[in-house]
């Protein structure tokens, strides 16, 4: 391993595809780890090794979960946190010091690659576990005689195995396309949903457990088990924010290559979708319990990505008030309202309406680019059907999960969930097309800050631009001045108006080096760039664009400047055809977990097996609608 380091380090980072030598390490690292992982699974079916029997039972006698549910679970949260750290420090490294010499020599890959990894042996676990004599899920699924799985397990490995096809088809579209530095790649989307849709498979495997689990040790249960179904079910509603917000990633870092107006619609969606599913769960609160475990693992992994490790800052979206409004909506449709659509689509409303404003405001605190107050109207009639697109949503995961299968086994519950992923869709698809202004230049005068010496990182410069014809940038949404990959921290500057058409920066901007120094513009459809100064790349290649004292350059396409990575000559079928594969890929999963949630709440009151008859005194709240235990806490 360590040669691969060296060698990866030495040579040039490449920009089209990794290197050979470490592709063929990789695969042949992997394979042997997924060789391991099946032969232990194997080995503890057949009885031959017991370690898995004695972890499962210990975490089991501490939860109150079986061990095929208490084991997984347990190391698939483990799995998503790591994945979670990696993916926030490997995004924060591309943009302070550019490309990898090599997928082996970014120590960030390490966690990501090591929590997908264990997210896919946790559902394995899940799958190979269970004993013909432990407590079955209803709704676990026949493989073999005597081998009986949770769906949970399928859901996990499905979402895991996912996330891992897409590093092989990432360097795949990097030998096709180049490298698209941007979060929203295809392939990246796909390491980030199939993470993000983890979290639904856990809270299926947990329902599973406490369905299997059934009164036992009933006074216990009571006293502990209560305690830790809760704090459980607040980690997993509020992993679940958490992972849909990772697609908010660019405007968290203040690099967003897409119109501004997707930051409130991602808010509101993820918001929406999470905190439906954490009151339906959890009750009173649950929505606000959600929230909290939600910044407080944002919070500390920002606190370590930032200033422990040196790296970019990434932020975050508050959602306090938007967890506040869901609370408000759960009270307004009362407790049997709760379990419905129309809880899922009102919570929608008022998030897409007052949570937008409070997030607006947050954005003015803490956001790299705060939102103009002009974009308000449009990003909440954008915000508004995607909102409740996310609750219904989330009202059809929690249907399942409490196993009301006369909420979600309905034909006309498929619907609405097909609709609300469409509408999704469709919104995105509106704001994905971008332009350039024609005829639009920036006057650029450069008056240096810090001289450094020749190629000097150090070297920074003050600008003043002027716009021709200002008309061109008035109203922006962001206008800055970017400056990213010279090896030190992110540097987005909002520009300063002087008036007619004229800004100028508020600090020093470095230009030498390896720094990549542009400046940025959003407005409407426009997303446009014009550079200030870029270093040669031979591996692409390109030339220097170099920092003048004084000079004029017409507007690009931000993608153009901000991805010089990517290649311009492949034709547009070919992106088309790859884009369809990956969408393909993902209906796939997603029609996977609506099937795992359907076949849960179908089945979920009826005990397969060994599962004990929930008992009759078992508070109301705590069964579902065919008297077995849910998970649900209160009411």
């Amino acid at each position: 391993m360590h040669s691969f380091l060296t060698l990866a380090t030495a040579s040039a980072p490449p920009a089209g595809g990794a290197a050979l030598g470490q592709v063929a390490g990789a695969t042949i690292a992997v394979s042997t780890a997924t060789t391991v992982l099946v032969a232990v699974g194997m080995r503890h079916r057949a009885g031959r090794l017991r370690l898995l029997d004695r972890l499962s039972a210990a975490l089991g006698q501490h939860t109150g979960l079986p061990g095929w549910a208490a084991l997984p679970s347990a190391l698939a949260g483990l799995s998503l946190l790591t994945a979670a750290f990696g993916m926030y420090w490997d995004v924060s490294l591309h943009i302070d010091k550019g490309r990898d010499p090599g997928p082996l020599a970014n120590p960030a890959h390490y966690f990501i690659l090591l929590g997908l990894y264990g997210i896919l042996a946790a559902g394995w676990f899940a799958i190979v576990l269970p004993r013909e004599n432990d407590p079955r899920s209803p709704a676990a699924l026949r493989i073999a005689p005597g081998w009986h799985v949770p769906v949970a397990g399928v859901l996990l490995t499905a979402c895991a195995s996912f996330s891992m096809i897409g590093f092989p088809l990432d360097d795949v579209s990097h030998r096709l396309f180049g490298q698209d530095v941007t979060l929203w790649g295809p392939t990246h989307l796909m390491l980030l949903g199939g993470a993000a849709m983890t979290l639904v498979g856990i809270l299926v495997l947990v329902t599973e457990g406490w369905i299997a689990a059934g009164p036992r040790e009933e006074a216990r249960a009571r006293r502990t088990d209560e305690r830790l179904r809760h704090s459980r079910a607040i980690g997993a509603c509020g992993g679940l924010l958490l992972g849909l917000s990772i697609f908010q990633g660019e405007f968290d870092f203040g690099v967003p290559q897409f119109s501004l107006l997707f930051h409130p619609l991602l808010i509101a969606f993820a918001a929406s979708l999470a905190l439906v599913v954490a009151r339906t769960l959890i009750g009173r609160g649950g929505a606000l319990a959600a929230v909290a475990f939600y910044l407080a693992i944002r919070g500390g992994l920002s606190l370590l990505v930032g200033p422990l490790l040196g790296e970019t800052l990434p932020h975050f979206p508050l959602y306090v008030a938007e967890g506040l409004l869901v609370e408000l909506a759960a009270l307004a449709v009362g407790a049997r309202g709760v379990r419905s659509f129309r809880f899922g689509a009102l919570a929608g409303v008022l998030i897409a309406t007052l949570g937008v404003l409070a997030e607006y405001g947050w954005s003015h605190v803490w956001m790299p680019l705060p939102w103009p107050a002009h974009i308000l109207p449009e990003a909440i009639a954008l915000a508004l059907p995607v909102a409740v697109a996310g609750g219904v949503l989330g009202a059809f995961t929690a249907g399942g999960l409490r196993l009301d299968a006369g909420l979600v086994g309905r034909p006309r519950a498929w619907a609405a969930a097909g609709a609300s992923l469409l509408t999704v869709a469709a919104a995105i698809a509106f704001l994905l097309p971008t332009t350039a202004p024609t005829s639009a230049r920036a006057q650029i005068a450069l008056r240096t800050v810090h001289a450094g010496g020749p190629g000097d990182a150090t070297r920074t410069v003050a600008a003043t631009i002027r716009f021709e014809p200002p008309r061109a940038v008035a109203n922006a949404e962001w206008l800055t001045v970017t400056a990213w990959q010279g090896g030190g921290r992110l540097v987005v500057d909002r520009l300063r108006a002087l008036g007619d058409g004229v800004y100028a920066t508020t600090r020093p901007i470095p230009v030498g080096g390896s720094w990549k120094a542009m400046i940025r513009m959003n407005r409407g459809r426009d997303l446009a760039a014009v550079p200030v100064a870029l270093p040669a790349d031979a591996a692409i290649p390109v030339p220097a664009v170099p920092a003048l004292a004084s000079t004029t350059r017409a507007f690009e396409r931000d993608r153009r400047v901000l991805q010089r990575e990517r290649r311009q000559d492949v034709p547009g079928w070919l992106w088309g055809v790859a884009g369809l594969v990956v969408l393909s890929i993902t209906s796939a999963l997603l029609l996977v977990l609506g099937w795992g949630l359907v076949r849960l709440a179908r089945r979920g009151g009826a005990p397969a097996g060994p599962v004990p008859q929930p008992a009759a005194s078992a508070p109301p709240a705590e069964q579902s609608a065919s008297g077995a235990p849910a998970l649900t806490l209160r009411g």
